[in-house]
């Protein structure tokens, strides 16, 4: 591994006044804006319609799609989006197309009930999840691709752009989401969420035209290159047909990226390295996951979590993620990911003491500020890592897959936080208390590997 080499901090800040950070910023928010839709927005739906914890618990399951969505990747990267692409380009088709169809789901959710068709709520809230993922993988790769690839100081400084944007638009999302139900709720609608999702769609309307400030390098390329490589397998693979031109194009596609990660690390340190990956979040995840029901649970209103939970954690995350970009980038993105693990252990800890100390703005202020400070430092360390693990050959498919290997975690293990908190009868202090200690098993692993990563800055 690679020593970093020490800058200046003035040195270090300069890398974010490039003009090509702010696009990235804006991908950063189209990505994260879907989750505020199908995680607060749903989650506090279902309990205001009367379902069970439990049962709001495992609808989040619906975001295990963001765990498996490497295995359509290589779509992704090769088929062309008929009209959109020629107009807009191969990665913003993509996304407009995944865009438009969470505009029309939220439109269906504006005219139906959970408590009368949950099916089919969670159903199109799945539909949601499957758009939003799809769409994170042509983020991602506009991202990446907005850099060079010898640029590795701005690989890590966008790295923690798309970070602040990811929690721009999942915070700011969330104030307009949590107010706009607050306020029509208060004016006597019964609907007051349905009305909501109508207000989310114009906001989705808005990323679609900001979309068109974000230029796309066209790679005229790439699809030859593909095509090469379908060309060399296949002639290994005997007569042309199209047995054979099948076999060459899933293996060139989704089989060439899996065999070059472990090609590159070795096959323990690439097991250890997926360890780590999968289980390094799930604390935050299971918090995360049951948060605004333990906060409404305790007294808070919606208007009080948006101020709180959603403004004011927003803030503190922008800060954190930047400095978390450059503390990764002057003092390497290992030793900030050992940091950033021990922040959320310790933060998380904090809502122990809200849960038995009842309702305190004071010390619901601090458990968000602190806890965002810590999923700051966490997720711009994570991306970061993840970002510089993959081989640029298989940019778009690598990163899929590695980024869906932390969301599996995340999303399937969590599914289970309402149970848990319901095996405990409700105490939250020590459901708290259990979240801080997940993280541990993750930083075992990368003590294991830390000197024997092919790191390169």
């Amino acid at each position: 591994m690679e020593i970093y080499k020490k800058k200046t901090f003035a040195e270090s800040f300069s890398v974010y006044l490039d003009r090509r950070m702010l696009k990235i910023l804006l991908l950063g928010s189209i990505s994260g804006f879907p989750w505020v839709i199908i995680g607060s927005s749903l989650s506090l739906w279902l309990k205001e319609d009367g379902l069970s914890r439990s049962t709001i618990g495992w609808a989040g399951l619906i975001f295990a799609v963001y765990a498996f969505n490497y295995l359509w990747a290589p779509i992704i990267d090769r088929v062309r989006i008929p009209w959109l692409t020629n107009k807009i380009g191969h990665r913003r088709g993509w996304i407009v197309l995944m865009q438009a169809i969470i505009l029309i789901c939220l439109i269906s959710w504006s005219f139906i009930s959970p408590t009368t068709n949950l099916a089919l709520v969670v159903s199109i809230g799945l539909i949601i999840a499957i758009a939003s993922a799809t769409q994170d993988i042509t983020v991602d790769a506009l991202r990446i691709e907005q850099i060079g690839e010898n640029e590795g100081q701005s690989m890590q400084a966008g790295a923690a752009m798309a970070v602040v944007g990811w929690w721009t638009g999942y915070k700011l999302g969330g104030v307009v989401a949590l107010t706009s139900a607050d306020f029509f709720q208060g004016l006597g609608f019964e609907n007051y969420w349905q009305i909501t999702f109508l207000i989310l769609g114009i906001l989705i309307i808005a990323c679609n035209i900001c979309l068109m400030f974000v230029n796309e390098i066209q790679h005229f390329d790439r699809g030859e290159a593909q095509k090469r490589t379908d060309k060399m397998i296949e002639d290994k693979l005997g007569p042309s047909n199209l047995m054979t031109k099948t076999i060459a194009w899933l293996t060139g596609t989704v089989v060439g990226p899996v065999l070059s990660f472990f090609r590159k690390n070795g096959f323990n340190i690439a097991l250890a390295i997926l360890a780590f990956i999968f289980l390094f979040k799930i604390g935050e995840a299971f918090l995360g996951r049951m948060s605004v029901i333990f906060y409404k649970e305790i007294g808070f209103t919606k208007s009080d979590i948006a101020f709180y939970s959603k403004s004011l954690g927003w803030v503190t995350t922008v800060i954190f993620t930047l400095l978390g970009g450059l503390f990764a980038i002057r003092s390497g993105v290992i030793k900030a990911m050992f940091i950033s693990g021990i922040l959320m252990a310790s933060t998380n800890l904090l809502f122990s003491l809200l849960a038995w100390s009842g309702k305190s703005e004071l010390l619901f202020a601090l458990a968000v500020i602190f806890d965002d400070m810590a999923a700051a430092f966490a997720t711009v360390a994570f991306v970061a890592f993840i970002s510089m693990l993959v081989d640029r050959t298989y940019t778009a498919t690598q990163y899929a897959l590695l980024a869906s290997i932390g969301t599996a975690g995340r999303t399937t293990l969590a599914a289970s936080s309402g149970a848990l908190v319901d095996w405990l009868n409700g105490d939250w202090g020590i459901f708290f208390i259990i979240t801080a200690i997940m993280v541990i098993p993750s930083l075992i692993f990368l003590y294991m590997i830390k000197d024997k990563l092919k790191l390169y800055d």
